[in-house]
């Protein structure tokens, strides 16, 4: 769910800028899961760009005191989410702590990293939404250690079908700063692609497990 239309145009424009978002749909990607795919998305690049890091702190920032409050801690999602989450849980003044994808193999093999207290409110930060599988497995891992997680936060999302009936069944409130829908209106906006592109890109978006076969 989009809170703010400005901050996702805004956002949007921040990513293609610095090509943390390509566009290719005559030269498509190829995902690990076999999908060809017009778009390919590293949000990660965003934190060598001071200016775009802080802007997302700051408006993730925003939009979690006015959709969920302020909570107790801020969660990233290991590894892409560590440090934007570590940067927007020190702007708002609360504790963070990461989530691995699975148990370390060592040691005390926490799954959870940093010091938590069970019982409190959790917000967790993703820096992208596929299909929501990993991002849940954060959550159940959360959950398992006794946190009560409020929702999730990402920059991005596909706005893949998929990904919201996994968030809806596992009854996980998702906002993300910037989506598919307003990445494309923004490439449009600033001629980035034709309108007739934007409508070859909303069709991938529709199935894209069969999208240029």
């Amino acid at each position: 769910m989009i809170q703010n239309k400005e901050a996702a145009l805004k956002t949007a424009e921040s990513l293609l800028q610095i090509k943390a978002i390509k566009l290719q749909p005559d030269n498509p990607f190829t995902w690990a899961s076999g999908w060809k795919s017009p778009i390919y998305c590293d949000n990660r690049l965003t934190l060598s760009f001071p200016a775009i890091r802080n802007y997302l702190k700051i408006e993730f920032a925003k939009q979690i005191e006015e959709v969920y409050g302020k909570p107790d801690y801020i969660a990233g999602v290991a590894t892409g989410a560590i440090a934007i989450g570590a940067l927007v849980a020190d702007f708002m003044g609360v504790p963070f702590i990461y989530v691995r994808d699975k148990a370390k193999g060592h040691g005390r093999q926490n799954q959870v990293e940093g010091f938590f207290e069970p019982g409190s409110n959790v917000v967790v930060i993703e820096d992208l939404i596929s299909t929501g599988g990993s991002s849940l497995k954060a959550v159940a891992a959360l959950k398992e250690a006794g946190a009560r997680v409020l929702g999730m936060m990402a920059i991005f999302t596909y706005g893949f079908p998929v990904a919201l009936e996994n968030f809806e069944e596992a009854g996980v409130r998702l906002n993300t700063l910037s989506d598919y829908h307003h990445l494309l209106e923004q490439a449009v906006q600033s001629g980035a692609i034709s309108l007739e592109t934007r409508d070859l890109l909303s069709e991938w978006r529709k199935d894209p497990s069969v999208w240029g076969k």
